[in-house]
C-alpha cells in the first residue's frame, strides 16, 4: 500500500496551490480519503474529507471557503487544491484512506493507510 502526496513547496502567501496524492496497492473505490496537516508542536488535524464517489465533502472550519478536494477514481489519485494561503497553512500535509464509511471522517484514527506527508511552507 502506498499513498504518494506531492506538490507541496515554498509558498507566498495569497497564491494558490494543488496537492495530489497517488495510491496503491490497494482498492481505491473502497476507500474514502482525507486530508490533515501537521505543524511543529502541534496536533494533526483535519483539513478535508471526500467520501469513495466524490458525493460527499467536508472541510474543516479553518480552511472552508478556500479548499476545493476531488479524487480520480480512474487515475487512483486524490486532490486538495487551497486557495489564498495563509502563513498559518504551513504545515505538512498528509493524505490518508479509510474504509467506506456512513459518517465524514474527521478523526486520524479512522483512517487505515497514510502516506509519507508533503511540506507547505506559505511566506508572508
Amino acid at each position: 500500500v502506498q499513498l504518494q502526496a506531492s506538490g507541496g513547496g515554498l509558498m507566498q502567501a495569497g497564491v494558490s496551490l494543488r496537492l495530489s496524492c497517488a495510491a496503491s496497492g490497494f482498492t481505491f473505490v473502497g476507500y474514502d480519503m482525507g486530508w490533515f496537516r501537521q505543524s511543529p508542536g502541534k496536533e494533526r488535524e483535519f483539513v478535508s474529507f471526500i467520501n469513495w464517489s466524490g458525493s460527499v465533502l467536508d472541510n474543516a472550519d479553518s480552511v472552508k471557503g478556500r479548499v476545493t478536494i476531488s479524487r480520480d477514481n480512474v487515475k487512483n489519485t486524490v486532490y486538495l487544491g487551497i486557495d489564498s494561503l495563509k502563513p498559518e497553512d504551513t504545515a505538512t500535509y498528509y493524505c490518508a484512506a479509510r474504509r467506506r464509511g456512513t459518517t465524514i471522517g474527521r478523526t486520524v484514527g479512522s483512517y487505515v493507510y497514510w502516506g509519507q506527508g508533503t511540506q507547505v511552507t506559505v511566506s508572508s
